[in-house]
């Protein structure tokens, strides 16, 4: 079975529980996603934004608290994940829901705001910057762009305490056995890279203005900016 294909499978199987586990498996829930919303800034009132792995929606319905009228397309691998997000966003038009790999798609369309939330770690680094470039390309002039997402600690301690602060949170937050050892074993799909090669890569695209707005110990929010040109 492909890297892919356990990815799928594997957020397939826990798609119908996985709002209701995210505040538990993410220690700094409120601060990671309100920091990556208010970071989503545009004068557009009804901006394009595309949401890459958005699985159940979670990122983009708190972008739609901010943008109401915004046209957001959410792509994902898991159907089922998606099968959540149409639910969730059962009563709004302006929504898109594309089933396919974000990095291979031929999107049509370029967008004001890009997202990413817990998506793109699980690619392999070449396949991260070969994403950076494509996202740079897909941006309008002035277009933002926001990865929320999970990094690796830049030595083999720091990682060490990354993880075991993790495991002790996630071990005292009230998730069960199950939910606790699924959790774990979706880990064996990370492939995570340090905070600083991705901000590499970023200025590397051609981004200005790149930075990591916030970081609670493997968790953070990274921002760039498209000039205007």
């Amino acid at each position: 079975m492909t890297t892919e294909q356990n990815i799928i499978k594997s957020f397939d199987r826990v798609a119908d529980q996985y709002d209701k586990q995210r505040r538990k498996l993410i220690p700094c829930f409120d601060d990671f996603y309100q920091i990556a919303v208010s970071l989503a800034d545009t004068p557009k009132q009804q901006p394009r934004i595309l949401d890459l792995g958005a699985g159940t929606g979670l990122l983009s319905a708190f972008l739609l608290e901010r943008y109401p009228q915004a046209a957001v397309t959410l792509v994902d691998l898991s159907e089922k994940m998606l099968d959540v997000a149409r639910e969730r966003f059962r009563q709004r038009p302006q929504i898109t829901f594309l089933h396919a790999d974000y990095l291979t798609y031929e999107f049509s369309s370029s967008y004001d705001l890009i997202v990413s939330g817990l998506s793109i770690h699980h690619l392999p680094d070449p396949d991260k910057q070969r994403l950076y470039q494509k996202v740079f390309a897909l941006l309008d002039p002035g277009g933002i762009f926001i990865n929320a997402d999970q990094v690796l600690g830049h030595t083999a301690y720091l990682e060490f305490l990354y993880k075991n602060d993790w495991r002790h949170k996630v071990e005292s937050s009230g998730l069960s056995q199950e939910e606790i050892a699924a959790a774990y074993e979706r880990t064996k799909l990370d492939q995570m890279a340090t905070l600083e090669e991705q901000l590499r890569w970023l200025n590397h695209c051609g981004f200005s203005d790149v930075d990591c707005v916030y970081k609670y110990y493997n968790f953070a929010v990274m921002f760039a900016r498209k000039n205007k040109g």
